[in-house]
């Protein structure tokens, strides 16, 4: 059970509402993460949707950004977001095989995939500046400057949700990775 007490979806008022009908129209119902967030703070779960839809907008493919999301969430151990970020990875047209192994840090067979979840592995478990040699593996993967922003930005939105998600302890409405 959530450790946050929050108003259900069918009961919010106001900005959540509103938010909460605009994610049913786009994905069919409300996630427990954004319906946590939306009951206790609608303006944090519309910085997030902005944001989502800016990484959605950006030159990173859809599978790019929930291989982004997927690392990050194994990074930071949210239980939650591995198992959102398996299912909707999957949904973008990554297999179940490729998924397994961008969970475990296996190579995948894709010398840009890899590189990429390589890349946002150490930024995701390291601190200070990347290497230059880390740097110009991406870069040489095929990732552009630009890209390097919305790298960036993918990681900041999979860092808010999983943050949260551990201190709630939200809730799966995922299937279970096992």
């Amino acid at each position: 059970m959530s450790r946050i007490a929050t108003t259900p979806v069918a009961q919010a008022t106001g900005a959540a509402a509103d938010l909460f009908s605009r994610i049913k129209q786009a994905v069919g119902g409300v996630p427990n993460t954004f319906a946590a967030i939306g009951a206790l703070q609608p303006a944090a779960l519309d910085a997030i949707l902005q944001a989502d839809a800016v990484l959605a907008a950006s030159s990173l493919s859809k599978k790019d950004a929930e291989t982004i999301k997927l690392v990050v969430s194994v990074a930071t151990g949210c239980d939650y977001c591995i198992a959102a970020h398996s299912v909707i990875a999957k949904t973008t047209g990554l297999s179940e095989d490729i998924v397994k192994q961008v969970r475990l840090g296996l190579p995948t067979g894709d010398a840009k995939r890899d590189a990429l979840a390589t890349f946002v592995r150490t930024l995701a478990g390291t601190s200070g500046t990347v290497s230059e040699e880390q740097l110009t593996a991406v870069k040489e993967a095929g990732y552009s400057d630009q890209q390097l922003v919305e790298i960036s930005l993918a990681i900041a939105i999979g860092i808010f949700t999983n943050m949260f998600n551990r201190i709630n302890d939200t809730d799966l409405d995922f299937p279970k990775i096992r």
